[in-house]
């Protein structure tokens, strides 16, 4: 059945295999468990939908290539193979013994990717059919996706962020803000929780990317329906992708909403948050040498998430108009921030941008929520 005008589209379970015999299994099979699967060849083909995937079986053949791609670990993937087929003869790391059985090479590699279970065929069909149907049934509930960047330094990326998550909630979404940019503060500064308890980056950091989703969720620091994803005021170690990736996938399982604050400079983490993203949106304020810095930063994120627009700030201080800017970058225009008296001073009050509901910032952020909430995300190639 086709999705209805403006539905979200659910992505779909991942295989990574070249292997034609097994390819055909794995869709036989998922067919019996009435769920749909995108194919990718190798990790290079698969970086798109890596991070989103509800379910990511990996075939043996492309063992190998994943462990030399380095792709974060994740939960609910699998190796898969047959029992009675051979496995790649060229291993990339001494600690695999290509002279073991199939099944004990397997677990090996499984090991070194991260991976948490492993299929063999034809015993583990049935395992497989009921993955395939859990998959169908938890990608109808995954939460939107929203990522916003600065296209410079101070364009005010930060304080979107956080507006755009405390209007979710206000809107009646289960919403979960993440600050991805170890340099930028702090969203729980911008929010004025810092004495708020919970689970930081740093905590997180220390996990191997298989936790469960509603314990994660559950462990943040939060008030109502936000939670928060933050760090404290340590030492700066940055995301691991592998952490990124477990908090991308506990957001879009256990929200409605999941609100991104990116770095300028996308790092590994930032990269896995963009691939989960529905959506992108640039905040560039209405500068001639803000809109070339943002060109910059356009071209490095289109790659992993083509779905952007740009939302412009004013004032201008020439004659330069969110339409020029907008024009100027080839992207769509997502809103205009026009000034707000006392922001600024709130926001170092420790009083939460958009809080009370009222204001341009308040209404932009309704805006962009009602637009994105019922935009697709284009397909992945």
């Amino acid at each position: 059945m086709p999705p209805r005008t403006g539905a979200a589209v659910s992505p779909l379970p991942l295989l990574v295999t070249s292997d034609e015999d097994l390819l055909e299994d794995l869709l036989r099979l998922a067919a019996a468990g009435c769920a749909e699967a995108a194919v990718a060849p190798d990790p290079v083909a698969a970086r798109a939908r890596y991070a989103t995937a509800p379910l990511v079986l990996i075939g043996l053949d492309q063992a190998p290539a994943c462990l030399r791609a380095r792709l974060p670990a994740r939960a609910r993937t699998a190796l898969v193979g047959h029992s009675h087929r051979p496995v790649p003869a060229d291993p990339p790391d001494p600690q695999i013994r290509p002279e073991a059985s199939p099944e004990t090479l397997a677990w090996e590699y499984a090991g070194l990717l991260g991976v948490e279970h492993v299929a063999m065929l034809p015993a583990a069909e049935p395992w497989l059919v009921d993955r395939f149907a859990d998959s169908r049934r938890d990608a109808a509930g995954d939460g939107r996706v929203v990522a916003v960047i600065g296209g410079r330094g101070g364009a005010g990326a930060s304080v979107l962020a956080a507006a755009l998550a405390l209007t979710g909630v206000r809107t009646g979404l289960r919403t979960m803000l993440v600050d991805a940019d170890p340099l930028g503060g702090g969203l729980d500064l911008v929010l004025g929780w810092e004495d708020v308890h919970g689970l930081r980056w740093p905590a997180l950091r220390a996990t191997s990317g298989r936790v469960d989703a509603s314990a994660l969720v559950e462990a943040l620091p939060g008030r109502g329906e936000l939670v928060v994803l933050s760090w404290d005021r340590g030492d700066v170690l940055g995301a691991a992708a592998e952490s990124m990736a477990t908090a991308m996938d506990a957001g879009r399982r256990g929200r409605d909403l999941v609100v991104v604050d990116l770095p300028r400079q996308l790092d590994d983490a930032a990269v896995v948050a963009l691939q989960a993203a529905h959506h992108v949106l640039l905040v560039v304020p209405a500068e001639l040498r803000a809109a070339a810095a943002a060109a910059r930063v356009a071209a490095t994120v289109t790659p992993h998430c083509p779905h952007i627009s740009v939302v412009v700030r004013g004032p201008a201080p020439s004659d330069l108009t969110a339409a020029d800017v907008a024009q100027a970058l080839g992207l769509p225009l997502a809103g205009t921030l026009r000034p707000e008296p006392g922001l600024a001073r709130g926001l170092e009050l420790g009083e939460p941008p958009a809080g009370t509901g009222r204001g341009p910032l308040a209404a932009l952020c309704r805006h962009i929520l009602s637009d994105v909430l019922r935009t697709e995300r284009p397909a992945a190639a």
